[in-house]
């Protein structure tokens, strides 16, 4: 858990030192109050005393007291600015090392464990910070301070007093060897329920559609329920804590007292008031050190889960990323796309998903892959921009392995569009002018361009302020063919070397998407254009076509070609533009 605290920046270190400074301070103005009270009980019972003494005494209590006040608020002020600090590196740090993350990793944890560990985890490790400069540093402190005041004392009182003591750490050992292993299912409980939720919100659509609410609901109360009685488990176990704390505290008091009385009883005339002066104070004193430890219970009650939280939050910045930086800046070619005996399968897959694929895309070429569902044509687009390593093999880009490339300056090179439209929330500007790239931002002349070369100017413009208009998250205002085309535009925008389409036309009806291959075939002609599709009609102008069928190349050439060469290639057209059409188009 300590090893998030490795970096804290200068001020939050001063501001640490400052709540070191005045929890001492607190504690000392504290354990004076006794020394004044005994003071006062001694002048009470001492003949000839006077009032403005009491009242001096007093006096000097109630400054403690306020000076005490004040102290505890200036802790309480700077420790919350550093738990705030630590919130925000932290979730930054998480945020920018999940941002480094490729798919395999973000499988790994899941979408909505990485919510958690983002916003929840920090959260209650925040928490805990706050709690314990005040409670961690403060407990100790008094607890020893105090015990000093009351050695020698009396071994009777301090006998009772360890007593007590003990009674207190054997519950607290019990009740956290209960919780603690308790508390990891919490959070994984936690993860469900946020995936349960994001689950549903994200499918609402289908889920009414298949009147399937009751399911929804019912996997939702399912997973609350669970939380709830593993909730219940820990916060009852806890629960013994305070009727504990309550009895020892009154159960020493009551000892300390009846141990005075015998004293007392006991001593001749000349020591019954010192003893009872002693007895005032040890008592108090006690009560100091029963409250130390009543403070460290309250940080043992949120420790357990704060520690899993920390645990979880450094699995995620302690994960290595399997897709690392290169030095390479730059290609020895330009537009060029080779694969080189390239084999893949995902991580603990048993078996290829792609294998031993060869073939090179030369500047301004238009390659497609065609092939049955699960064939591995995303899987072989995706390994282009890096989002999967090839298992075997090399994927070149420019005559470089993709490998051997900066991110950043691979990314600048490709205009990727994925399968399923990405719309952020923001303007249209914002949407297609969207990240960085080395040639700065699009003006609004090229967003203007590529909205009308994706064919999006007919409702771009009937929308309120235009380019200007509100894209809401995720896309959710504007229709499926409107994302695609817009995501299109946003790839045009970049000017890259290549452009990679993973079935980005889809949405799109047959006039559009015929309109538009055309445009954007002018307007890309420098350009080397990779494209994954499911349509026939989408890729039979392509320069060639490459068919996969379960992760291998079983055919490639010209639409005419592939017509005559390869069977697969011939049903999957046959199945989309009828047999006739098929022999005019072969001939």
């Amino acid at each position: 858990m300590f090893k998030l605290f490795k970096k804290p920046g200068k001020k939050q270190l001063v501001y640490a030192l400052i709540c070191v400074t005045f929890i001492s301070l607190n504690v000392y103005l504290e354990l004076k109050i006794p020394d004044y009270m005994s003071e006062i009980t001694v002048l009470v019972q001492t003949e000839g005393s006077k009032m403005i003494d009491i009242l001096k005494e007093g006096g000097y209590m109630l400054l403690c007291a306020f000076g005490s006040l004040i102290a505890s608020v200036v802790v309480g002020y700077f420790a919350s600015r550093v738990a705030a600090y630590f919130g925000k590196i932290t979730r930054k740090s998480v945020f920018e090392k999940v941002g480094k993350f490729s798919t395999e990793e973000i499988n790994k944890f899941s979408t909505s464990s990485l919510i958690t560990r983002t916003t929840n985890d920090v959260t209650q490790v925040q928490m805990l910070i706050a709690m314990g400069l005040q409670a961690m540093i403060k407990a100790p402190i008094m607890a020893t301070w105090a015990i000093i005041k009351i050695s020698g004392k009396n071994s009777s009182w301090s006998i009772a007093t360890a007593v007590g003591v003990v009674i207190l750490l054997i519950t607290i050992s019990i009740i956290m060897s209960l919780v603690f292993p308790k508390f990891k299912l919490v959070q994984k409980l936690t993860d469900n329920l946020n995936r349960i939720t994001r689950e549903n919100l994200t499918g609402i659509r289908v889920i009414r559609a298949f009147n399937a609410e009751g399911y929804q609901q019912k996997k939702f109360e399912n997973a609350n329920e669970e939380l709830k009685n593993l909730q219940l488990f820990n916060q009852k176990t806890m629960g013994f804590l305070s009727p504990v704390m309550s009895l020892v505290s009154s159960g020493l008091s009551l000892a300390i007292y009846f141990i005075g009385a015998i004293l007392i009883n006991e001593a001749n005339m000349l020591d019954k008031l010192t003893l009872f002066g002693d007895m005032v104070v040890f008592s108090s004193y006690a009560m100091q050190v029963i409250m130390s430890f009543m403070i460290l219970i309250m940080i043992f009650i949120m420790f357990p889960r704060a520690s899993i939280s920390a645990k979880r939050i450094l699995e995620v910045l302690e994960t290595n990323e399997k897709i690392t930086d290169g030095d390479i800046l730059e290609g020895k070619e330009k537009g060029t796309v080779e694969f080189k005996n390239v084999s893949f399968k995902y991580p603990d897959a048993e078996e290829y998903m792609l294998k031993n694929i060869s073939f090179k895309a030369n500047k301004g070429e238009t390659i497609a892959f065609i092939g049955s569902t699960g064939s591995g044509k995303s899987t072989l687009i995706n390994l282009v921009p890096r989002f999967y390593d090839a298992t075997e093999g090399e994927v070149l880009v420019d005559g470089v392995n993709v490998k051997d490339y900066k991110i950043e300056a691979l990314n600048n090179i490709i205009g990727y569009v994925p399968q399923k439209a990405v719309m952020f929330s923001g303007t249209v500007n914002e949407n297609v002018s969207y990240g960085n790239n080395a040639k700065g931002k699009p003006s609004q002349e090229k967003i203007k361009e590529a909205v009308k070369v994706a064919q999006g100017v007919d409702f771009v413009e009937k929308m309120e302020n235009q380019y200007d208009a509100m894209i809401a998250r995720g896309g959710t205002n504007i229709s499926g063919g409107q994302k695609q085309r817009l995501a299109i535009a946003r790839a045009i925008a970049r000017d890259p070397e290549i452009y990679i389409f993973d079935d980005s036309f889809s949405a799109l009806d047959y006039k559009t998407d015929f309109i538009l291959r055309k445009e954007l075939k002018k307007y890309t002609k420098d350009a080397t254009s990779l494209i994954v599709a499911q349509r026939v009609g989408t890729i039979k102008e392509a320069d060639k076509i490459f068919v996969l069928d379960e992760g291998n190349l079983v055919g490639a050439g010209t639409h005419k070609e592939l017509l005559k060469s390869c069977e697969i290639y011939r049903e999957i057209a046959l199945s989309q533009l009828g047999e006739e059409e098929l022999e005019n188009e072969s001939r």
